[in-house]
């Protein structure tokens, strides 16, 4: 049971799915503070009851009334964190399990709110955003399901891997807020200016030159001398290893004298993290001697020992990512991971939309990490 009151002069309703509790607790939280409420006390969130059967089905219920009221349901379907038994075997939850429980929220709605958000901080299957073979477009597909629905207003994530998947929709709002800047901003604040002064920003791939490129601009200050370098990756085309051809090597393109420079090397994700393995020995090799790793999602698929001893042999400094979405508590505390808090950037959007104010500015202004950079060299004047 939830323990607190409902604020009932409000529409705003948090449907808080437990793959995203902790999160979602967070936002809730800023939320409140919006309104000047106490949170020890009132909450936006509803009541939710969600149940697993040994068949391998759930089921969700909502224990609250959902009627003419602006519900946001947040669920991150990458959190392995949940298990459940089926036929006597714990099962962690997949994807593929939180994704159909959120199709199931969404019925257990009824067509009774008054409109239906979905916030999905990792985009599910947004990976696959295009077909390369004999495939489903399988994000392109779920995303057309939902823009069917006449219930739900909006479908909402943070740094998608391609935004082209938005074309999936035609009568749903779409919003891919970035959280380059939240990272960017703690980053400058943790760092001494010696290592800001000289930087080389480095994509692993052709894919995250984008990214880098926004990083890039961000160092837009006289103090700083900055460079952009990519890496594009050699494959193996005559072999097929776990669904992809394997990676010969990585090239690297850019400017060559980085010896003693700040390596930033930037990604929307880091699975396996052997792409950041094959970058920072070549950055090594070259002579830089900072080396951080910018992720909006840390997924760590392989584990974190190889992580653990790159670091501990000194290859790179850290890793700054943010808490959009699960990050397993055993990582947590590993002096080399830098998790970033985003509730407050994402409530305040949630907050925006529910008014029917302008977001604008969260997508576009990406002054803040400039501004804090001209803080750290010049001081308040």
């Amino acid at each position: 049971m939830r323990g607190k009151k409902l604020v009932e002069n409000e529409r705003l309703r948090l449907l808080v799915l437990k793959s995203c509790l902790e999160l979602g607790s967070k936002i809730d939280k800023h939320l409140l503070n919006s309104y000047g409420l106490d949170s020890d006390e009132y909450t936006f969130m509803l009541d939710v009851k969600e149940s697993w059967f040994s068949d391998g089905c759930e089921k969700v219920e909502i224990m609250d009334s959902v009627r003419n009221k602006s519900v946001f349901i947040c669920s991150d379907v990458y959190n392995y964190s949940g298990i459940y038994k089926m036929r006597g075997i714990v099962q962690h939850t997949s994807p593929n399990d939180l994704m159909q429980q959120l199709r199931d929220t969404i019925g257990a709605c009824n067509g009774h709110s008054r409109e239906l958000s979905i916030v999905m901080p990792m985009l599910y299957a947004g990976r696959q955003h295009r077909r390369n073979g004999r495939e489903a477009l399988t994000c392109a597909s779920w995303l057309h399901e939902f823009d069917r629905n006449p219930a739900i207003r909006g479908i909402f994530t943070c740094d998608a891997h391609s935004i082209d998947v938005e074309q999936a929709l035609s009568d749903t709002e779409f919003g891919s807020l970035p959280l380059t800047s939240v990272m960017l901003e703690r980053f400058i604040n943790d760092v001494s200016k010696d290592e800001l002064r000289d930087i080389v920003v480095v994509s692993p791939d052709n894919g995250a030159i984008g990214r880098s490129t926004i990083v890039l601009n961000s160092f837009n200050n006289p103090h700083v001398s900055r460079y952009l370098a990519n890496c594009y990756k050699e494959r193996d085309y005559n072999r097929v290893v776990n669904g992809k051809n394997p990676i010969i090597a990585h090239r690297y393109n850019g400017y060559s004298n980085i010896g003693g420079m700040t390596g930033i090397i930037v990604d929307d994700i880091i699975a396996s993290g052997e792409s950041m393995f094959e970058v920072i020995d070549m950055l090594n090799s070259k002579g830089v001697n900072n080396i951080y790793l910018f992720s909006t999602f840390v997924l760590v698929t392989e584990g974190i020992d190889k992580f653990d001893k790159y670091y501990n042999n000194g290859k790179f400094k850290g890793v700054y990512t943010t808490n959009a979405s699960y990050i397993d508590i055993v990582y947590r505390n590993r002096e080399w991971l830098h998790i970033v808090d985003c509730s407050e950037f994402l409530a305040n959007f949630i907050g925006r939309i529910y008014r029917g104010e302008s977001t604008s500015d969260l997508f576009q202004d990406r002054s803040g990490p400039v501004k804090v950079l001209k803080r750290k060299f010049e001081g308040d004047k």
